[in-house]
């Protein structure tokens, strides 16, 4: 059942869509219940083609948009680095912007190839899209791509708004991604303005006294990411268990309650004020 609308809103977005089979299932069922808002897909994955069927049924019930990857190893995908290399690389101009755009064109066409259209929205797998020179390259994709039609927005890491009981990490996204949400705002795009869900990814950071802290205490208009999956044995996928800890708690009663607490509604992105 929908949750009703209320006074604080907040975009659900799931990653990672096209990852796995049980990834897909998972989020799946959460857009059905109206849990999310947005839904990042990661174009490259074994589970996309056909997920991508499932999926357009709730294009007008989400906002669909694009996990831009250089950082997750699947088959053919060129340009991959673990995220400490762009760490590192990315500041000191050691990454070539012309391969950079190539790796995400190809993405964006098997996004189109089995989505029929454009995404709504650009983000990035470890939020790489946000580091320097890959910023560059994510703009030129959408100056191409976009032409006549209307233009995606972008998460913006750098707008994080709460660190997630883990602060170094929040201190090194921040850091590596400052200036992000002014280049885009430069190229004339709609940024999430607060961006929230960092957390250790782990089944001991308790999630859902995560979320119950977020919908409280975190302005109206944030974007939070979420990673849920169902319980899964596959291997390589070392946030698995966090997966299920978040689904479990965002398809159940436990989101519901806490929303209501909290009087927050969940809408897509594209649907808040601007």
């Amino acid at each position: 059942m929908k949750i009703p609308l209320r006074s604080r809103l907040f975009t659900l977005c799931a990653d990672d869509f096209g990852q796995s089979v049980p990834i897909n299932e998972a989020i799946i069922d959460l857009v059905r219940v109206h849990r999310l808002g947005a839904i990042s897909v990661m174009s490259q994955g074994p589970a996309w083609p056909q997920g991508a069927q499932a999926l357009k049924e709730y294009q007008h019930v989400a906002d669909i948009g694009l996990h831009l990857n250089l950082t997750h190893h699947f088959r053919k995908s060129p340009s991959i680095r673990p995220l400490l290399w762009w760490l590192l690389a990315a500041p000191l101009g050691w990454v070539s912007r012309d391969a950079i755009r190539a790796a995400f064109q190809s993405q964006i066409d098997a996004f189109v190839a089995h989505f029929g259209r454009l995404p709504d929205y650009l983000d990035g797998h470890q939020h790489v899209h946000a580091f320097p020179v890959i910023r560059d390259a994510l703009t030129d994709v959408i100056a191409t791509n976009w032409q006549g039609q209307p233009l995606p927005w972008v998460r913006t890491p750098d707008c994080l708004v709460d660190t997630g009981r883990v602060p170094l990490k929040a201190w090194i996204l921040k850091n590596a991604t400052r200036g992000f949400a002014d280049h885009v705002q430069q190229a004339g795009l709609r940024y999430t303005k607060q961006f929230g869900g960092l957390y250790a990814l782990t089944p001991i950071a308790n999630f859902p006294a995560l979320m119950r802290r977020w919908l409280h205490e975190l302005p109206s208009g944030t974007l939070l990411m979420v990673h849920p999956g169902k319980p899964t044995m596959i291997p390589g996928d070392p946030i698995a268990a966090a997966r299920a800890v978040e689904y479990d708690y965002l398809h159940n009663r436990g989101l519901s309650d806490d929303a209501l607490s909290a009087d927050a509604s969940f809408v897509r992105f594209s649907e808040l004020p601007a």
